[in-house]
């Protein structure tokens, strides 16, 4: 064991002993069951996970990452067909829904140095000996990012960082225009996306971006196929479309990319990047970097690569000519359901999707492995006498890597009998070695926490909550150390973007949670020609251990939630989080005032000290207006009636499965009519401002963070953006919704306590 490990487990050690007796007491109940109810739970799932095999998951991963599989490839189909054929024969009702959508592919990759040197990038992934399927070239995308425009520029490079808002600030103190000149950043901090759309923002004509070996090579340890990570010649391919506006089709936003469905045309679609893009390999991009002049790059902007960092504006300049295949082609989606007995109209959908960028094998197969064999047990279970009460539906989306477009389009299709039956969405997508991982919606904290206190870390021989808590304590931010000092579970993380949640939770919002493992298994292979079988097994999860745990971890969340008398959603922990988002704002704006206010007083004495001095000159910069005292109080007012809201509900189901037998079997399916909607009071039907296909007013990506959360979107960007009437607006706007979020609370409770249906 190494010295971290033995660290995290002493600290465990230590955590453990202080909750043992919560822990303990925890143990012989379950959320949303009554005693009885609870045992059969238990007893069913030792039967799930006794049925477990980890050999039918590499099995599996060996048939579906033989060929690439992206989005409208042969093999796609083919893995579609065969996931399809699968859950058929467990005993599932299995359907293959398909989707016309937008994928372009490259028809013309150039990117030449053309001065102070000539220099062409290679762009191309060599084959390695060592790994089996990296000969298989016929088929394979080439790197690329999807969704970039056509473009034929040639300009003076400028090297802008990570390309997120705050690098350009930083080259604007030191006079560095990138109106029209070539930018190239390096992958990090941001989703890929990002880059492009703030480069054009600024005027740049292009934007190349490259895997610097600082985050992703080896500056972090040996690299493939002597170690897991990236090589000089490996590049990241992944899509570029504007995700904060919208997921899905490009050409179909709100509406299901059906056969028929009226398209935007290409060049009207607003979520495509306005400049062409590239990334390349560090291999490519050191000579490019090389040759940059200027200032030297400050400190934290510097790599690893074996040159001095600078800024440009050149004197390196050059061409970049891309030209794409802009062409529709089908997504397959596999839909599998399991009819529920009691409550069939209400439904709980697990999915994981199933194309790659090329092999694939973490990202996804990995995960959808896990899910081919939870789904398997299930269907062995209902052979033999199991019947769910609520229906599951598993679901293999297609086309997840250029933008979450299998699930968006299902979504968006089907969304009207969405709303009306759908209780859940449990997702995952790449599994590996280490940590576990969990996002969603706070409503389901508690659920997913007595699930983790369960499921045994399949190394350290620990519950998986333990480890994730140790991990945090040691690893973790100091508001993560914090958190785990001060309470006995896992605060679960808000969702963004990045999978296929979105749809689900920020369009329609159900409630949904984001599951996996990961942490120790290495980089290096993430979207490229070396994600395949033999990287996966040689520094992923070789044994399918954390497979395994996975599908021990989803299962037990299908099932339960399937399962519970009353549906387990709790609403305390999510009043906690309110809370926290809240005092989040006000000190965002106390801080951008005491900001402001030092930012002019500083030009305010620089002004004072020209005057006084006739030889300086001085231009003066754009003083910022203050920042007014904004009306947090409709907020307040509405956590103060949403904390009493959410303990009265707790107190209801206390009663419920701890004073009382349980209720009748009608009060029950009114109480579920209620708590499964609870997630949608969170919703606005006009979406946020300048993104209407957003309508969660709790959770949302950033416009310019891509993957990462925006808590309370609408009122923190107005902020941001210095538009303070929006922010009041938007404040009177949150503060509706928690109350309608409370009054369904409230009606909940009002069930619980009478028993009987309303």
């Amino acid at each position: 064991m190494n010295r971290c490990g033995i660290l995290i487990l002493a600290l465990f050690l230590g955590l453990s002993i202080s909750n043992f007796g919560a822990v303990q007491a925890q143990e012989s109940s379950l959320f949303g069951f009554g005693p009885e109810e609870a045992r059969q739970q238990r007893m069913l799932e030792a039967r799930f996970d006794a049925s477990l095999k980890r050999e039918n998951m590499k099995e599996w991963m060996k048939r579906m990452t033989q060929r690439p599989h992206h989005l409208g490839s042969a093999y796609g189909k083919e893995n579609a067909e065969f996931i399809a054929s699968q859950l058929r024969s467990w005993g599932f009702d299995t359907t293959i829904e398909a989707f016309q959508v937008l994928f372009p592919t490259p028809k013309i990759r150039v990117l030449e140095m053309t001065k102070p040197e000539k220099f062409i990038a290679r762009l191309v992934e060599p084959e390695l000996k060592e790994d089996a399927t990296s000969v298989r070239t016929v088929e394979q995308l080439p790197t690329y990012n999807a969704y970039s425009v056509d473009g034929d520029v040639t300009g003076e490079l400028v090297y802008v960082n990570y390309g997120v808002p705050r690098d350009y600030e930083r080259l604007a103190e030191k006079d560095i225009d990138v109106k029209g000149k070539i930018v190239i950043a390096r992958y990090g901090e941001s989703w890929r996306g990002i880059k492009p759309k703030v480069a054009a923002e600024h005027g740049a004509v292009g934007c190349i971006i490259y895997s610097d070996p600082h985050e992703d090579g080896y500056f972090q340890g040996d690299v493939y196929p002597r170690g897991p990570w990236r090589s000089q010649d490996g590049a990241q391919r992944g899509s570029v479309a504007d995700i904060s506006l919208y997921s899905g089709d490009p050409l179909t936003p709100l509406i299901g990319a059906t056969r028929d469905a009226k398209r935007l045309p290409v060049k009207e679609a607003p979520s495509l990047a306005k400049i062409p893009v590239l990334p390349i390999s560090y291999a490519d991009a050191l000579p490019i970097l090389r040759n940059l002049g200027g200032p030297m790059a400050p400190e934290e902007w510097r790599g690893a690569l074996p040159i001095s960092y600078h800024l440009g504006p050149g004197p390196a300049t050059v061409h970049l000519k891309l030209e794409f295949d802009w062409k529709l082609v089908t997504a397959y989606d596999v839909i599998a359901r399991l009819g529920g007995t009691e409550r069939p109209e209400q439904w709980i959908i697990r999915g994981n999707h199933h194309d790659a960028w090329v092999f694939g094998a973490s990202d996804p197969v990995s995960g959808m492995v896990a899910l081919l064999e939870e789904a398997r047990v299930v269907g062995e279970l209902s052979k033999n006498g199991f019947k769910p009460r609520r229906t599951i539906i598993y679901a293999a989306w297609d086309g997840e890597e250029p933008g979450l477009l299998g699930s968006t389009e299902w979504v968006e299709t089907h969304a009207e009998v969405l709303d009306r039956n759908a209780v859940a969405y449990i997702n995952s997508d790449a599994n590996d070695r280490g940590f576990l991982g969990v996002g969603g919606s706070h409503s389901l904290e508690r659920f997913i926490n007595e699930i983790a206190r369960e499921v045994r870390d399949p190394e350290r021989k620990v519950t998986v909550s333990e480890r994730a808590r140790a991990v945090k304590l040691v690893k973790g931010d100091p508001e993560e150390r914090k958190s785990v000092r001060e309470r006995s579970d896992l605060e679960i993380e808000a969702l963004g973007s990045g999978s296929d949640y979105t749809p689900f939770l920020q369009h329609l919002g159900i409630a949904s949670l984001n599951l996996g493992f990961g942490g120790e298994g290495g980089g290096g292979s993430y979207h490229s020609i070396y994600d395949s079988l033999d990287h996966y097994t040689k520094f992923g999860d070789a044994s399918f251990d954390y497979g395994v745990a996975l599908a021990q971890t989803a299962g037990r969340a299908t099932l339960r939630l399937a399962n519970a008398p009353v549906l387990p959603f709790e609403f305390t922990r999510f009043s906690r989080v309110v809370e926290k988002y809240l005092r989040e704002i006000i000190k965002l704006v106390d801080d951008m005032r005491e900001e402001t206010t030092q930012k002019n007083e500083l030009i305010n004495d620089k002004i004072l000290e020209v005057a006084a001095d006739p030889k300086q000159t001085f231009v003066v910069p754009k003083v910022e207006s203050a920042v007014p005292h904004l009306n947090f109080a409709p907020l307040q007012n509405t956590l103060d009636r949403l904390k009493q809201s959410a303990q009265n509900h707790e107190a209801g189901m206390k009663a419920l499965f701890v004073a009382s037998p349980g209720m009748q079997i009608e009060a029950q399916k009114s109480l579920d009519e209620i708590l499964m909607k609870t997630e949608r009071a969170l919703t606005k039907s006009e979406g946020l401002p300048r993104r209407s296909w957003f309508r969660h007013q709790v959770y949302a990506p950033g416009a310019y963070t891509g993957y990462g959360v925006k808590t309370f979107p609408g009122v923190r960007e107005a902020i941001e953006l210095r538009n303070w009437k929006e922010a009041n607006d938007e404040m009177e706007i949150l503060a509706k919704t928690l109350d309608r979020f409370a009054d369904e609370i409230d009606r909940a409770t009002k069930i619980l306590m009478s028993g009987t249906a309303k």
